[in-house]
């Protein structure tokens, strides 16, 4: 049986195919359209997913939407008659939307796939999950266990915002939930919003602000949501606007903050670091408060995530650190995107029965499951963009990228099939040595063209994480934030939080100062030679070479742009910033040896994210 998944419509739109249970394939749109958080109907993903399986939409035995439209559509109605007269001018702007496409959705999606395909034509084919089942079954099915506790927290679904479900064998069952306007992913966004960083993109930024401030603005922020003993949580929505307003918070929540919402182009300071602090530590104490008292009810030792807020590594690293469940399985792709892969796994599952066969490794494939180029398809390319390029044969060319990177030279890393989901697993990265003091701020301003203080994550070999890392266990996508060992430590007056904010980074902190972050903690990503044959081997070929089994792994892209796809959206991206090497399948692209036409045309202004 052959099942598509599809997300779309609200941000990070995807497909995936599944071949008798078996996960095949998996894309985002924005890869294609080149749009960052693309949320329109993913028609390049889903031709993609149908090539990779040599067949046309025709084919394909169900299809099957991460969420049900209808039951959205009710959250919408009530919502706004529950807080009437207030958001009027919202409700103007969005129920003409609803009626025209989004209520009828069924019809339009039927419309799109019959796009593709004009032989499709059985509607009984299309189904639909609900939101936070398609998460839970994302992160179940996948995992190693035949039993675990599923929590998932994200923004909001059709209208639960935080779920508890149990996984058994082939069964999920949803024993809580959370409902919307009380949600911990909107109560982030909205600091994120408040912040001056955009909603739905930039709460990682906040993320990565919060260790230059101290959470003195705790208190308040508990004000704003009441918390019981087992983490369950309702927001005073008097604070807020993103149920019936156009904008995440209102006056009184400045009010109480004592300052209006940040402009984007405005400086950080002080506050800004220390309202990011304090955000961050309501929400790893809510999550914290949540995963004890699931534990103790349910008594299961395993604990899958799911959900966007499932992306916030450093409350990750917490419900690990504190040994709540003995072991922990996150999916890389939890959020919106993730929805595609977990509605064709709960249909496979649930609706069609099947029984689970659980892959004790990982039945992602390591999340390798986009686009390959194969080296015919690459030079082909590179030939048309008039790129200068040498081949080497597997080993030279392991040996001679990993000979660069000990040089400090900055790489563009582009091999096999891309990744699922919002990181860089190590197939479209850029890589570099994370031993010198100013590598950070070279990758972060010359190459990214983002703000300075956002951290960078280590890849390291598996057998070398725990001589590095408080942790003991595999970590393949980046998703777990630990903290560095004392050996690997710099002393300095940054122990002691001195001087303040940004200026931390002017101090060396450790012995990889490009991946540690100033509180010496990392997103650590662990590599094996299972998954990752080549980027195993080059991390084992810099050790080699340096005794440093770590390098910097970002992803392949600039500000305002998604991951790079295509052989010719990597080198534009290597000839648009100051990355001194591009290592495309078995070719070796060095920037000197680019001519100056091929510099001036790949200059570019680069979006704001």
């Amino acid at each position: 049986m052959i099942i598509l998944g599809i997300s779309a419509f609200y941000h990070d739109s995807s497909a995936c195919i599944l071949q008798n249970g078996k996960i095949v394939a998996a894309v985002q749109e924005e890869r294609f359209t080149r749009i960052k958080h693309d949320s329109s109907f993913p028609k390049h993903s889903i031709r993609f997913v149908l090539d990779f399986l040599g067949l046309n939409l025709s084919n394909v035995d169900k299809v099957v939407f991460y969420e049900k439209p209808f039951l959205k559509f009710e959250r919408l109605l009530e919502t706004y008659l529950a807080f009437a007269p207030k958001g009027f001018l919202s409700f103007t702007k969005a129920i003409p939307l609803w009626i025209k496409d989004k209520l009828y959705q069924k019809i339009l999606l039927f419309k799109k796939l019959n796009e593709i395909d004009n032989n499709f034509v059985d509607k009984k084919k299309l189904y639909f999950s609900e939101h936070h089942l398609s998460h839970a079954a994302s992160a179940f099915y996948p995992s190693p266990f035949e039993e675990a506790i599923i929590l998932t927290i994200d923004g909001v679904g059709e209208w639960a915002t935080t779920t508890v479900s149990i996984g058994k064998k082939e069964k999920i069952e949803i024993k809580k939930e959370i409902h919307f306007p009380h949600s911990l992913g909107l109560l982030y966004s909205a600091f994120a919003y408040y912040l001056g960083f955009k909603v739905n993109s930039g709460e990682y930024k906040l993320m990565g602000l919060a260790p230059y401030g101290e959470p003195i603005f705790k208190k308040k922020i508990m004000n704003l949501i009441d918390v019981k003993d087992d983490g369950s949580f309702r927001l005073d929505q008097s604070y807020f606007n993103y149920a019936t307003g156009l904008t995440m918070t209102n006056k009184k929540f400045n009010k109480l903050f004592g300052q209006n919402p940040r402009n984007e182009n405005e400086e950080i300071s002080k506050f800004h670091m220390d309202i990011a602090s304090s955000i961050q530590s309501v929400l790893e104490e809510i999550i914290l408060k949540i995963s004890r008292s699931i534990s103790k009810e349910y008594g299961i030792k395993n604990l899958c995530l799911a959900g966007g807020v499932a992306l916030n590594c450093v409350a990750n690293g917490r419900i690990l650190e504190n040994k709540i469940f003995e072991n922990i399985w996150i999916q890389p792709a939890s959020g919106d995107a993730g929805g595609a892969l977990g509605a064709a796994l709960a249909f496979w599952y649930i609706q069609e029965k099947n029984s689970r066969i659980i892959d004790k490794d990982d039945s992602m494939n390591g999340s390798f499951l986009g686009p390959y180029y194969s080296d015919i398809e690459i030079k082909k390319e590179l030939e048309k963009l008039d790129a200068h390029f040498e081949f080497f044969p597997y080993d030279d060319l392991i040996s001679k990228t990993a000979d660069s990177l000990s040089k400090q030279k900055v790489i563009g890393w582009f091999q096999d099939r891309m990744e699922f989901g919002p990181r860089a697993l190590g197939n479209r990265s850029i890589l570099a040595d994370p031993r010198p003091e100013n590598m950070q701020e070279k990758i972060n301003l010359k190459i990214k063209f983002r703000e300075n203080f956002r951290p960078f994550a280590p890849s390291i070999l598996f057998e070398d994480v725990s001589n590095w890392f408080n942790l003991d266990i595999e970590s393949p996508y980046m998703l777990i934030v630990t903290k560095l060992l004392a050996d690997k430590i710099i002393n300095n007056k940054i122990k002691n939080k001195e001087p303040f904010g940004f200026e931390r980074l002017k101090f060396k902190r450790s012995l990889v100062d490009a991946t540690t972050h100033v509180d010496y903690s990392a997103r650590v990503q662990t590599v094996n030679g299972k998954f990752n044959k080549k980027y195993y081997d080059l991390l084992t070929k810099f050790k080699q070479k340096t005794n440093c089994p770590l390098l910097v792994n970002t992803s392949f892209n600039v500000r305002g742009e998604p991951p790079v796809n295509t052989p010719k959206d990597a080198f534009s991206c290597f000839m648009s910033t100051n990355m001194d090497v591009l290592v495309i399948g078995n070719y070796f692209l060095k920037k000197e040896n680019q001519s100056n036409i091929n510099v001036k045309n790949f200059k570019k202004n680069f979006k704001k994210d």
